[in-house]
């Protein structure tokens, strides 16, 4: 273990007054001091550096103890300290002069060892809202019996432990009351079956445990028990997509900086080069008002980069950020640039350490050309200076604090990028988002009702309709209302799944069924068969923003039941979801003008 002793010292050649840095304790050989020229530029600079000791054990040879300018050894290039330390105190670094001095040892002690890079994992849960009704606690078992990580939504804790188990993930809320729906219940959450409905039941009334209803053939005179169809179809669903919709992610990404179309979001970059370690790299920052495509606007990352006094990088960097960026629904960033023909630099930190680990990823780019450069989450290597980093936590997309572009010289691992050119260099940037990556699957699967589109439907003999269409405007709009649900799922941008079953039965999954879509179709399906297939459409694109009808192919008439010995093989709901289209939702039937309510 070393003393070291720093202080400031007056240099006695020098026409100017400056200050000299004195490491106290280390060889005497070194020709290149540290100096400060005083009076510095501003008020920051101009503070003074009393003597500080610290202890610190070192790994590099010692130094010999010098005094004069810091100068390349072959070059005579000076080192702009004062840029050094306005970098410093531009990004929140060093916030006292023992940390500030234990930064510049570090930097000479040199870069750990190389490691081989861990994976990056990502994870995200299923959020089932609903969790207590009968497709709802179906979804939770099966994704439980999957090994999926599931989250219930509900509004009864006693009732939610009693039926799904005590050591289910609950969290308690109502969607009719947004204040309930609080951030931290969906951290994590990646995707979402939302199984909620306005509670209907007989007149006459039901058992506790609603057997009347959920029977599903039978007729009873039906009433809304509870919460108003608007409250819960309508007013609820807006208030859970606001809930969620920054967690499950945006078929179009979310814009993290830059501009795009009508949009724009600011961020505060600085420069940071090798000046940190004695190089005279020096870049820029700037906004071109007409320089971006066709004319609009872009960023410009632009500067001179040397390898004097051992250097060869500029980057830039944003501050870090106030509040942590969650970017846990996506896959990745999609920068969109101008190339120059050079390779870059990219690092996202999760940390709000000055010097702490980068996950890095390099990308090349085409001179000349405006292209389009998706960075994955999962390719990201947790790199500390210039070497891969082994035990480094995961990347966590949900905590990103800043963000880093770079070029160098340097890649990682001992690596020499092969575009580098000392001299100037130009990245125009109009902007940088998060994406989903291709194909995209649902984020939202939300189990609705069919015939939303009927009531308002000309020529349409109600008669032969379900009791739901027929008694719409005795049951408060309730298939009315439903239709607007769906609207504000289909205007939301997540990428979603419609799924309309017909009349709901406590049968056993199993029977063949009928997809359909245009909304026309009548019958009787099983709430386990729903489940299934909301499960299954997460995971398939050819479910991705369908909307869709339901039913097995098993008349009211006939009860349907399986053979415990010899059960039904297991579906390939994707059979059903490849031959769905796009853009079909039944409301194409509908007069131009709706009828109010």
């Amino acid at each position: 273990m070393e003393i070291h002793c720093l202080s400031t010292v007056s240099h006695p050649s020098s026409s100017f007054p400056a200050r000299i840095l004195n490491i106290q304790g280390v060889s005497s050989s070194s020709p290149y001091p540290l100096v400060l020229p005083s009076p510095l530029p501003n008020s920051f600079l101009q503070r003074n550096f009393q003597p500080i000791c610290y202890q610190k054990k070192l790994t590099v040879q010692p130094l010999k103890a010098y005094k004069g300018y810091i100068l390349a050894d072959a070059e005579k290039k000076g080192w702009d300290v004062g840029r050094f330390l306005k970098t410093l105190y531009f990004f929140n670094g060093p916030s006292s002069p023992a940390k500030f001095f234990e930064f510049l040892i570090e930097k000479l002690s040199g870069p750990s060892p190389s490691e081989a890079a861990k994976e990056m994992e990502t994870s995200g849960i299923v959020l089932v809202a609903g969790a207590t009704g009968g497709v709802g606690r179906r979804a939770v078992d099966l994704l439980r019996k999957k090994g999926i990580p599931v989250r219930a939504l509900v509004r009864n804790e006693e009732k939610a432990r009693r039926m799904l188990g005590q050591d289910v993930d609950l969290i308690v809320g109502d969607i009719t009351k947004a204040s309930t729906l609080l951030p931290e219940h969906f951290k994590g959450v990646k995707m979402v079956i939302n199984a909620i409905s306005v509670i209907v039941g007989p007149k006459e009334g039901d058992t506790p445990d609603r057997a009347k209803y959920s029977q599903g053939i039978k007729f009873f005179e039906p009433e809304i028990k509870g919460d108003s169809p608007e409250m819960v179809e309508f007013i609820g669903m807006k208030n859970l997509i606001n809930a969620i919709k920054e967690r499950v992610g945006l078929r179009r990404g979310k814009l993290i900086f830059g501009f795009d179309d009508n949009l724009s979001r600011e961020l505060s970059w600085g420069a940071l080069d090798d000046v940190v370690m004695g190089g005279v790299s020096e870049g820029t920052f700037q906004i071109d008002p007409n320089g971006g495509e066709n004319g609009s606007p872009t960023a410009i990352f632009k500067g001179v980069v040397s390898t004097a006094n051992n250097g060869g990088f500029s980057s830039i960097r944003t501050k870090n950020f106030v509040v942590p960026e969650d970017l846990s629904a996506y896959d990745g960033l999609e920068l969109r640039i101008k190339g120059d023909g050079r390779r870059y630099k990219f690092m996202v930190r999760i940390s709000r350490d000055w010097d702490t680990v980068a996950y890095t990823i390099g990308f090349d780019t085409v001179k000349d050309q405006w292209q389009s450069v998706r960075l994955p989450f999962s390719s990201l290597r947790p790199i500390f200076r210039a070497r891969t980093v082994s035990d480094a936590p995961p990347f966590d997309p949900s905590e990103i604090i800043s963000l880093q572009l770079m070029f160098s010289k340097f890649e990682y691992d001992g690596k020499l990028n092969p575009t580098f050119v000392e001299g100037p260099f130009q990245l125009p940037i109009t902007s940088i988002r998060a994406y989903l990556k291709e194909p995209i699957t649902p984020r939202f699967v939300h189990v609705g009702s069919a015939g939303v589109t009927r009531p308002d439907r000309p020529g349409l003999d109600l008669s032969k309709q379900p009791p739901a269409v027929r008694l719409n405007k005795e049951l408060d709009y309730i298939l009315t209302y439903k239709l607007k649900g769906e609207d504000l799922i289909r205007e939301s941008g997540i990428p979603y799944t419609i799924v309309r079953p017909c009349a709901l039965t406590e049968e056993p999954a199993g029977a063949d069924l009928i997809f359909e879509q245009g909304d026309n179709i009548t019958g009787k399906i099983s709430r386990d068969e729903v489940a299934r297939i909301s499960i299954a459409a997460l995971e398939s694109p050819y479910a991705c923003d369908k909307t869709f009808e339901v039913k097995s192919v098993i008349p009211f008439s006939e009860p349907f039941t399986v053979d415990p010995e010899n059960p039904p093989p297991e579906k390939d709901y994707n059979v059903y979801f490849q031959k769905l289209k796009d853009g079909i939702t039944g409301k194409e039937s509908l007069e131009q003008t709706a009828v109010s309510v």
